[in-house]
């Protein structure tokens, strides 16, 4: 499936974005707990923003840790379904999270891969930025993709 190519005729129509976030969301309902909507979806960047909302505080009235990293991880798996080479499949392997300072606006989950010629088998450290809306970072997330070659069934 070419994600980018689905993402560019759904960006083309009115609430296109918000349609094929929903659609994302209908096929993997966990990341839905955020609300996202992917703004840009490029073999290159992905940015999702979401919303400081009752459904992801945490007991101190900022936006809990845990739906910053389901943005991030959704961020990365965008990229990886929109720029990875054909041959290759990837999986989630590991997260490593740094909490900056509290969250308490909305948010924009962005991550940048500059050369996907660089990358081969085995782990791929994506870098994902969570910002808030004054584009000060509130969590930094590395997440080590899986990558493997694609065999035959």
């Amino acid at each position: 499936m070419d994600i980018s190519r689905i993402y560019r005729a759904m960006k083309r129509i009115p609430y296109g974005t918000q349609a094929f976030s929903k659609l994302i969301c209908f096929k993997a309902p966990y990341f839905g707990t955020i609300s996202p909507h992917i703004t840009h979806l490029h073999a290159n960047q992905v940015v999702i923003e979401f919303k400081k909302r009752r459904r992801v505080l945490n007991h101190i009235k900022t936006v809990h840790a845990i739906a910053c990293c389901n943005a991030a991880e959704l961020a990365a798996g965008m990229l990886m379904m929109a720029g990875l080479p054909r041959h290759l499949r990837w999986i989630p392997k590991h997260m490593e999270v740094s909490y900056l300072r509290l969250a308490t606006t909305n948010l924009t989950a962005t991550v940048i891969l500059m050369d996907w010629n660089e990358v081969e088998p085995g782990d791929l450290k994506v870098n994902v930025d969570v910002v808030d809306e004054e584009g000060v970072s509130v969590v930094d997330v590395v997440i080590t993709m899986w990558i493997s070659e694609k065999w035959n069934s």
